[in-house]
């Protein structure tokens, strides 16, 4: 089912900006080198796996709410 729903713009404005925190994205930089050079623990993959389906549903946020803003991604 497909519904139609108004939003503000600055809502969709503030989803299209959102970000993973500062720290959040530092530690999923180090995870992902980390598994890069072959030393990810068993407990750092399982913490890379959910900051990584963390970070891939702030980018599907955003890129839905950079399309109803008729706007392209960074």
């Amino acid at each position: 089912m497909s519904a139609t729903i108004d939003a503000p713009v600055d809502l969709m404005e503030a989803i299209a900006h959102l970000r993973l925190p500062a720290r959040a994205n530092r530690q999923l930089q180090e995870l992902m080198d980390a598994n890069n050079n072959g030393t990810l623990s068993d407990s750092e993959r399982d913490v890379l796996a959910e900051l990584v389906e963390w970070s891939e549903s702030i980018s599907l946020l955003r890129a839905r709410a950079l399309h109803l803003l008729g706007e392209q991604p960074e």
